[in-house]
This record gives structure tokens, C-alpha cells and sequence, in this order.
């Protein structure tokens, strides 16, 4: 039987620390920080959750495969190295807006890149331990 405590605090620590993940990967590019250790963060909310609450029902709040987000955070990390090409720029030339947006800061294609490995880290982490978690 899984703890009334365990899964109260998780009910309360998935959406933090899914905030907290996402501060993270905000702030990777200007602090310590970014797409790999954001990404772990939520993954590890998603874990916490299943722990508490069993695979099925983590896995219908996710909505999506986890193993999904992989080839979408790829295409998003190469295409941020790809986009300046397209305007005669060295592969993986930082390119930014003019304008800083609130909240975020100054935005550009490291950011881009950032959500890019954040996705593939969390898509790649759940694949891994949700595949470990069913076969026990």
C-alpha cells in the first residue's frame, strides 16, 4: 500500500517542480543551468508521481509518448543550429531578437536549442524508466 503522505506531497511536488524545471531551463543561458538539468528535474517530477500513484495514471497525465518528444526536441536543437545558415552564418552562430521579452530576457537561438535538449531529455529519461517500471 503506497503512503497517504507520499502521495499527497506529490500531488503537491509534481507542479513545483515542473515550475522548477522550467526556471531552469529559462535561466541555463545566462546562469548554471539549461535544457539537460531542466529536463532531468521534470522527468524526475514524472517519476516521483508514478512512484506515488503507479505508471497508469502518470501516464495519462503526460497526454503524449514520452518517446515522441525525442525527435521533436532534435529537430528543434538542429534547426537552431541550422537557422543561421540560412542568413550566411556559421553553424551554431548565436542568432537573437532585438527586443528582450519580460520575464525571459533576451531571446534567441540558444534558447531554442535549450528546449530542444530539454525535450529530448525528458523524452529520453521517461522512455527509459517507464520501460524499466512496466517489465517489473
Amino acid at each position: 500500500m503506497k503512503s497517504l503522505i507520499f502521495k499527497t506531497a506529490s500531488t503537491y511536488l509534481l507542479p513545483l517542480l515542473l515550475l522548477f524545471s522550467v526556471f531552469i531551463l529559462l535561466r541555463g543561458h545566462y546562469l548554471p543551468g539549461g535544457g539537460f538539468v531542466g529536463g532531468l528535474m521534470a522527468s524526475i517530477a514524472f517519476l516521483i508521481h508514478s512512484f506515488a500513484f503507479g505508471l497508469k495514471e502518470t501516464k495519462e497525465i503526460i497526454k503524449i509518448n514520452p518517446g515522441y518528444l525525442m525527435p521533436i526536441g532534435l529537430i528543434l536543437a538542429v534547426g537552431s543550429g541550422i537557422a543561421p545558415i540560412l542568413i550566411n552564418e556559421p553553424f551554431l552562430t548565436g542568432l537573437w531578437f532585438e527586443e528582450p521579452l519580460k520575464f525571459i530576457g533576451m531571446v534567441g537561438s540558444a534558447l531554442f536549442f535549450d528546449i530542444g535538449v530539454y525535450l529530448v531529455v525528458i523524452g529520453a529519461t521517461l522512455t527509459i524508466m517507464f520501460s524499466i517500471t512496466e517489465t517489473v
